[in-house]
């Protein structure tokens, strides 16, 4: 259980340590030099009334409630936005203090409604309780003068209301559009008493700028901007802290709750990695857990064109376990295999790697991190030694030169984008490193300093350019480089070939040389420079090589090992990261220990009692591939829908088709439960007890806001499936499973549940020698003792345009769903991407007599897919670029095959592609598909 309401000490907290002494009503008290006398008086326990404060944003001076007396100074100043000086004697309850706030809050509540008893904001509103705290009994003016009071509420938004009349004009949501979330969608238009918030040019919450992230709903004093859900429902009574189960980003948040039903979710102010802000999908895109597509029964069918029945949990676990036995028996322990899950906990995927390992007797185990992060692992493991991000979100505090690279943090991370671009409004600056203009390039009061729009797939010849230019023009941190890394002559030799000059790719990557060394230069000059990258780095077939290089330049330059720089990916899904910890590729076992070592086999062995293969396992295409040619036969699906995420649909269909057992773990009937024979039902994060791991190895508790809803846990299906297959694995607790990641697995040696409770958070490594976690790794030494020059040589990947596929095809996410949809469509969320779109550039759809909104048929060698268009100069002439998010178009029933050298990650970013306007059959095909999906999305 945590607090309802937190504390809030009026203004934002300062470096350094208490030198600053003042008394404040007679007690003493030492504070860090720049502190109001608002927040000393806080620490000292002396509250102030205050409206337009809030310690999440920087003090503003506007309500004049916050009023006190300073010895020798004139007047009654505003404690929010008076520092503290040594020595300073301040009063805050006299009687004229008193008197002139009666008389401002007054002036308040003469033009605001006197609805308490019937307004949802009864009981958490910060003017009825200021109205207390300054005594006011009576109001001397009426209501006949001008005032707001009939002002016509906007309810546009599908998660929040703004209700003018209520409004009292602190700017509290202004400043948090601003400060907070970076959007600025919200002014203070008019002057005197015509100020009105308004958003964006006088327009509907809904038709404006806003991005819905909660920040301005957080910072309302009053009920002007006020969730729906607590109209509806009434103001929560307790709440539970818990994680997102979005991105990669891991916020923590307060699960408020009225009973047993979550009324809203509020981020949490000491959260490490939100700090107390949110987006759109974690703030109120929690509907779907109570969807009514959720599957609360194991459902089950001889035959996949069978309809399904409803069973028993006895059943259905009697049957899977009896099954996959029978396929081991018949076709080989090497027959059957299981997939783990990014958006499932620790815990869960680590009991479905020990089902796989030890019950089905092989390697057998791969991840969705496969399909979007794998060469992450592979790069860094190769030149630092762990796979593994090596900064923590703060650390953009420091950064003076940020390099954004294949990823579009606004869309992707916009919790993390809001301290990016807050970093960057203060004077660091950016280069990003993309084929599409995304929003980071120019955007209120931020603006790149280079935009490198490359050609998809030059990736590699890019970052060897820059490499080249560091090399050649003196730029290396040579010290450095000395003293911490090996095989850098090697290295430096091949960057400083002719043909790795700026010069020599620019034809390659389409991006002028003068610019490449500019960035260069930049990026070498830091001080403090780091790269943040994502899918667009890591979803080609020199994926791993690019991860690579990109350490390489860190390297370098010096960038790594302490605050402000570093190698940063920025990790899709919730717990893309710990589903790698916890040992789901099929050479690894938990730690990233690979299988053929056999200390570590034995340590699992002997504690499971089984015999881990030596060998490893199949991954995911393997899978496939292995049951189109009859040799795979059984596969437990967890919390994935591979059937519209994975690469080329067909072949992933066909795979699925041909196989004797599918069995699929998860919330709804989602494409690939199209294909399964049993239907095992999840449970959502709000029923979940146990851990993710974010994109900065930060280890968060996902604590239960509800029991779960299907009557068991996901790890307790697990066990019992690997019980009735005859290998007993049982656990009483999710607790008890860290306790035995954390003895098994020296990464989590310190972790522990009793230690996440008491410390909030952790960053692997925690161990002995870093019993509080790891902020920055690499600090000292990398993970590998020597940091690893390795030479990245430019390959063009196979996928070209053609003359019959003239087009280059790359993807990626929009901000307001996640992933394969299955979640977000299930939520308001639809109201901002109802579809997903084909965005194309002007020039090139002229020449296919396409225009804007026009139904296209997206082709590629293996498959064709039917979308709107819509016509946009973010994407190069010859690219265009469409989302995943929508089984209706199925974006990746036209990606290839094609993959990553060294991980077989797919390369969802460069596929050869034909657009032409859709015939009349495809248009009345596709207006079908979209009401249909309209009926899921909506129940």
């Amino acid at each position: 259980m945590s607090l309802l309401k937190e504390p809030d000490l009026g203004t934002p907290a300062r470096p350094g340590a208490p030198s600053v002494a003042v008394e404040i009503d007679g007690q003493q008290i030492t504070v860090p030099e720049g502190t109001s006398v608002m927040r000393a008086a806080a620490l000292a326990g002396v509250d102030v009334p205050k409206l337009c404060a809030t310690d999440s944003l920087e003090a503003f001076g506007s309500c004049r409630l916050c009023l006190v007396e300073v010895d020798g100074v004139r007047g009654t100043p505003a404690s929010c936005t008076t520092p503290c000086a040594d020595g300073m004697t301040v009063r805050t309850q006299t009687d004229k203090l008193a008197k002139l706030r009666r008389g401002v809050m007054e002036l308040y509540i003469s033009d605001h409604p006197l609805d308490c008893l019937t307004c949802p904001a009864n009981g958490d509103c910060e003017l009825q309780d200021m109205a207390g705290v300054v005594g006011l009994r009576e109001v001397r003016y009426g209501y006949d003068g001008a005032n707001h009071l009939d002002a016509p509420k906007d309810t546009s938004n599908p998660y929040f209301d703004f209700d003018p009349s209520k409004c009292i004009a602190c700017s509290r949501c202004v400043r948090a559009c601003g400060e907070v979330q970076g959007t600025f969608a919200l002014t203070i238009s008019g002057r005197g008493f015509e100020s009105a918030v308004s958003a964006s040019a006088g327009e509907s919450f809904l038709e404006s700028e806003c991005v819905s992230c909660g920040a301005c709903v957080q910072a309302c004093p009053t009920s002007t901007l006020q969730e729906k859900s607590v109209v509806q429902i009434g103001m929560p009574t307790r709440s539970v802290l818990t994680t997102c189960a979005y991105c990669g980003v891991g916020c923590s948040f307060k699960a408020e709750l009225r009973g047993s039903e979550v009324v809203r979710m509020v981020p949490a102010k000491e959260g490490g990695a939100n700090a107390g802000h949110s987006c759109v999908k974690g703030r109120f895109a929690f509907g779907y857990a109570s969807h009514p597509d959720r599957v609360m029964k194991p459902m089950m069918r001889e035959s996949i064109d069978d309809p399904w029945r409803e069973v028993e949990w006895d059943e259905a676990i009697g049957f899977v376990g009896r099954r996959f036995r029978e396929l081991q028996t018949e076709y080989g322990a090497g027959a059957i295999g299981g997939i783990t899950s990014s958006r499932t906990t620790n815990e869960e995927v680590y009991v479905v790697q020990r089902m796989v390992r030890a019950a089905f007797g092989n390697n057998n185990v791969d991840t969705c991190a496969r399909v979007c992060h794998s060469p992450t692992g592979y790069g860094l493991k190769q030149t630092f030694g762990t796979s593994a991000g090596t900064q923590d979100f703060k650390s953009v505090e420091e950064t003076d030169v940020m390099v954004v690279i294949g990823a579009n943090p606004t869309d992707g991370h916009p919790v993390f984008a809001s301290r990016m671009k807050k970093r960057l409004r203060e004077g660091a600056r950016l280069i990003v490193i993309d084929p599409r203009r995304i929003d980071l390039v120019r955007s209120p009061h931020v603006e790149a300093q280079h935009h490198l729009q490359l050609a998809p797939g030059t990736n590699v010849a890019v970052i060897n350019a820059m490499a080249h230019t560091v090399v050649t023009e003196g730029l290396v941190d040579e010290a450095f480089v000395a003293e911490r890394c090996e095989g850098y002559a090697e290295w430096a030799e091949f960057v400083a070939r002719p043909e790795n000059s700026p010069e020599a790719l620019a034809e390659v990557s389409g991006v002028p040389a003068d610019d490449l060394r500019a960035a260069a230069r930049l990026y070498a000059a830091g001080p403090n420079s780091a790269i943040y990258y994502g899918l667009g780095v890591t979803e080609h077939s020199q994926g791993s090589t690019m991860v690579m290089g990109m350490a390489n330049l860190a390297m370098a330059t010096g960038n790594i090992g302490r605050r402000g720089v570093g190698i940063n990916p920025l990790r899709g899904q919730n717990n893309v990261q710990g589903s790698c910890d916890m040992g789901s590729f099929p050479h690894e076992l938990p730690g990233y220990r690979h299988v053929s070592d056999p200390g570590v086999r034995k340590i699992y062995d002997d504690l499971w009692g089984s015999q881990i293969p030596s060998e490893p396992g199949l991954r995911i295409p393997n899978m496939f591939d292995s049951a189109l040619d009859g040799t795979f036969r059984g596969l437990f699906i967890q919390g994935e829908d591979i059937a519209q995420s994975d690469p080329n649909t067909q072949h992933v269909t066909a795979a699925l088709r041909a196989l004797d057992l599918v069995v699929v773990q998860d919330l709804f009937v989602n494409e690939t439960a199209k294909y399964a024979h049993v239907l095992l039902p999840g449970t959502s994060f709000l029923e979940k007890d146990g851990t993710f791991t974010n994109a900065e190895r930060r280890i968060n508790r996902v604590r239960p806001v509800m029991p779960p809803r299907t009557g068991k846990h996901e790890w307790e299906i697990v066990c019992e499936i690997a019980a009735a297959m005859g290998y007993e694995m049982a656990y009483e607790s999710t607790s008890q499973i860290m306790n035995e990641i954390a003895a098994t697995t020296p990464t989590f040696a310190g972790v522990s549940f009793d230690l996440l409770d008491k410390a909030g958070s952790l960053q692997w490594p925690c161990n002995a020698e870093h019993p509080t976690g790891t902020e920055i790794m690499h600090e000292d030494t990398f993970a590998r003792g020597l940091g690893h020059f390795i030479v990245t040589p430019y390959v063009a990947t196979t996928e070209r345009s053609t003359r019959k596929y003239p087009l280059i095809l790359t993807t990626g996410r929009i901000l307001s769903q996640y992933n394969v949809g299955a979640q977000t469509r299930r939520t308001a969320n639809v109201a901002w991407h109802p579809e997903d779109l084909l965005e194309i550039h002007p020039h090139d759809a002229e020449d296919r007599g396409i225009k804007d909104g026009d139904l296209v048929t997206l082709s590629s060698r293996v498959g064709t897919t039917t979308m709107h268009a819509k016509l946009a100069d973010r994407m190069p002439v010859g690219v265009v670029y469409t989302t995943f998010h929508h089984p209706v178009s199925g974006a990746n029933v036209v990606t290839t095959e094609n993959s990553d050298w060294a991980t077989n990650c797919p390369e969802y970013k460069v596929t050869a592609v034909q657009i032409a306007l859709a015939t009349a059959r495809e248009q009345a095909e596709m207006t079908q598909a979209e009401l249909t999906q309209a009926g899921t999305a909506h129940g």
